[in-house]
């Protein structure tokens, strides 16, 4: 890396990709080369390129080997019938390549969703010279799908007399945009597990979300609340901090369930209910604890405690929606719910032979050795999602126009069940991560395997599809961290350092297609975090599409370098003050963002430098705080805080978020990218400015958050 520009060096004359593995490359969605922040384009090297088609199946290991591939990429489509899902948008024509023997009569049709007559498709006249492949002489015909079809699934039936029976492919029809928020609005941002109530066990779980929602509708205005990421972690303890890196994507992490809230907990004999207020008497101990969150000690007594009141007989219609539950997720809870049985048995690491995934002999035979335990972890799920669910009920119901707004990581644990139920369709070898840019000098790599673009096309978005809907089922809207991800994503060769990788494109519109489709389903409204070095046509297709975008006050500057005027702001988007990978806004115009990295060996540059510039970027944001009359002539940090939040309620973005933090002085770091256990990443529980806990049942009389509220409030009446 140049330390001098933070951009990436060239790489040496003898790792350059030749034309032939950048046409290679450019085949399988690969890209060469990218614009890196400085705002030259960069060069990817030669052996990224060749790890990175080894993740695709693609040998390119020796010249020889990329001309057979390039070949082989050539006739590629010509040896499908179809491809496994084509996505059109409603009210389009679009034509579509049916591909059979040179000379053979065929027809097409699509079978609607609801069940209707199929529509019969009309053939163009399209002609495309035929192709030997395999030694058979291939053709193409082209048919038109029409813009008539109704939203939604539908098959594509093809018949020929060269193929016995049908091929079919899936035909996914989605809506031109996503559901757009009722009206401009605000709402809370907090990591859930901060939030602690009297009546947590150490962390914040579900009944605090609820409450959240309800005492924020009816007494500061709000809209929504957005939260972490609540997919699982580990099923045992030791867990892994980061709700950024989960074991799946698809369900839910048990331990934000309130133990006493489950309904069986009513019918514990008296033993057992003295058992489980044992087991929740040092968790509730935590809540008074302002330096760490202990999620071992939390998950380690609740998940006793819960198999205690799993042995409580469920009603009939408890059972009755419990099977409901079970039947409408299918084999993927149920692979779910053998993988967290075997991680009780083998743990982290390699699994013996015979184990591999969900179909390996030894997992097989597990569903049978172990049916009481996956029995157990699936009627967690449940209770997780009846809890959840509850909260978004209790938020609308006070008011909220949104109520949760749930966050989806980027990727799962690299040793995740997601990985071992969908080993087919990840690549492997290879983590996502972004490259080096000015927050993040060195670049990162966040270790979760990535979805094959080319696998999840064959699948017919079937894993994406089946995880949208799950995460889209209890909420009023979701965020999609690095929605960039949807279109491309950095890809890092195991072992490989964060700057030698390279961009992987996906299929853009059917990715954004169908979560549009899932999101009208589930009446939800779409947020893309689309920060960093993000390309204009992509924010602009997002809003074409319905799909807000993300602003950043602090991050927001125009030409010159001076803070973007808030007319400026674009409107559709979710537009707050800070991000939970900075300090809160206090600790920020402290600069303890620098001093933070500067501790962790993590600047390229001087550390004087770094301080030197955040006090120039704090200055500049309070000068033009007083020109605009938000601030007095020498504020103090709270009136900077509340300042900022009134500039942002300036701006014509739909939803304005505040960070909790900010409400109650709270200066120290959620999250420092880059850093593993150099950091207290996602252990830091809410506090006020001196370090005292700040509780559930005493947030909304904190004069902070009054302060904040009023603001918005005159925000959003445009006083």
């Amino acid at each position: 890396m140049d330390e001098s520009t933070g951009a990436a060096a060239e790489p040496p004359a003898e790792d350059l990709p030749d034309g032939d593995l950048v046409a290679l490359a450019r085949a399988h969605g690969v890209q060469s080369q990218y614009v890196g922040q400085s705002g030259a384009a960069e060069k990817v090297r030669a052996s990224t390129l060749v790890a990175i088609l080894a993740a695709l199946d693609v040998d390119a290991s020796t010249p020889a080997a990329v001309a057979a591939a390039r070949e082989h990429a050539d006739d590629d489509r010509w040896r499908r019938v179809l491809p496994g899902s084509v996505v059109v948008r409603e009210g389009q024509d679009r034509d579509v390549a049916v591909y059979v023997h040179h000379g053979d009569p065929v027809s097409v049709a699509v079978e609607p969703e609801d069940g209707g007559a199929p529509v019969e498709l009309a053939q163009q006249d399209v002609w495309v010279p035929s192709r030997v492949v395999d030694g058979v002489e291939r053709g193409q015909a082209t048919f038109r799908i029409p813009g008539t079809l109704a939203v939604g699934y539908h098959r594509l039936v093809v018949r020929t007399p060269s193929v016995p029976g049908e091929s079919r492919s899936l035909l996914v029809v989605t809506p031109v945009r996503a559901p757009e928020p009722l009206r401009r609005s605000w709402g809370l941002m907090t990591q859930l597990y901060s939030l602690r109530s009297r009546s947590s066990w150490g962390i914040g779980d579900f009944t605090d979300l609820g409450d959240l929602g309800h005492l924020a509708a009816r007494r500061a205005g709000a809209d929504f609340v957005l939260v972490n990421p609540l997919h699982a972690a580990e099923p045992v303890a030791p867990l892994t901090p980061s709700p950024y890196l989960p074991t799946t994507r698809r369900f839910l992490a048990p331990w934000y369930v309130r133990v006493e809230d489950v309904p069986e907990a009513a019918y514990l004999s008296a033993a057992d209910r003295a058992g489980v207020i044992a087991l929740g008497g040092p968790a509730r101990a935590l809540d008074d604890d302002a330096r760490r969150i202990d999620r071992d000690t939390v998950w380690t007594a609740k998940l006793a405690a819960l198999r205690i009141v799993h042995q409580v007989p469920r009603s009939a219609a408890r059972e009755e929606a419990y099977r409901a539950f079970c039947d409408s997720e299918g084999q993927g809870l149920a692979d779910f719910a053998l993988w967290s049985a075997l991680y009780e048995r083998f743990g982290f690491g390699a699994w013996p032979t015979g184990y591999e995934n969900p179909q390996a002999p030894g997992a097989r035979r597990a569903r049978t050795e172990l049916a009481d335990e996956i029995e157990f972890q699936a009627w967690l799920q449940w209770v997780a999602d009846e809890q959840l669910g509850t909260a978004q009920r209790r938020s609308r119901e006070a008011g909220m126009a949104i109520g949760v707004m749930e966050d989806l990581a980027v990727g799962s644990h690299p040793l995740g069940a997601d990985v071992w139920i969908q080993h087919d369709l990840l690549a492997t070898t290879v983590a996502v991560g972004a490259p080096p840019d000015m927050y993040n000098q060195l670049g990162q790599v966040w270790s979760m395997r990535p979805w094959r673009p080319d696998a999840l096309e064959r699948d017919g978005y079937g894993a994406y599809r089946a995880m949208l809907r799950s995460v889209l089922r209890n909420c009023g809207a979701v965020r999609i961290d690095h929605v960039l991800g949807l279109f491309r994503m950095w890809w890092v060769p195991d072992g490989a350092s964060a700057r030698d990788g390279a961009y992987v494109t996906y299929d853009h519109e059917a990715m954004v297609g169908i979560l549009c489709l899932e999101a009208q389903r589930a009446g939800a409204v779409v947020i893309g975090e689309d920060l960093g070095t993000v390309e204009p046509w992509v924010s602009g297709y997002l809003a074409d599409r319905g799909v807000l975008g993300t602003t950043v006050q602090l991050f927001e500057k125009s030409w010159d370098g001076s803070p973007r005027p808030p007319q400026e702001f674009r409107r559709s988007v979710l537009t707050s003050v800070t991000t939970h990978d900075l300090p809160p806004t206090a600790g920020f115009l402290a600069g303890e963002h620098v001093e933070i990295r500067a501790d962790l060996g993590l600047l390229t540059v001087p550390v004087e430098e770094e301080r030197a510039a955040a006090l120039a970027e704090r200055d500049s944001l309070v000068r033009d705080l007083q020109r605009r009359g938000l601030v007095g002539s020498d504020p103090s940090v709270e009136e900077v805080v509340l300042g900022l939040y009134a500039f942002i309620g300036q701006t014509p973005s739909l939803l304005l978020g505040v960070a909790l933090v900010d409400a109650v002085g709270e200066r120290r770091a959620q999250n420092q990218p880059g850093t593993d256990q150099e950091y207290p990443n996602w252990k830091i529980p809410l506090a006020d400015e001196v370090g005292r806990p700040v509780h559930l049942d005493d947030l909304f009389d904190a004069p902070g958050l009054r302060a904040l509220t009023d603001v918005m409030d005159a925000a959003l009446r445009g006083r």
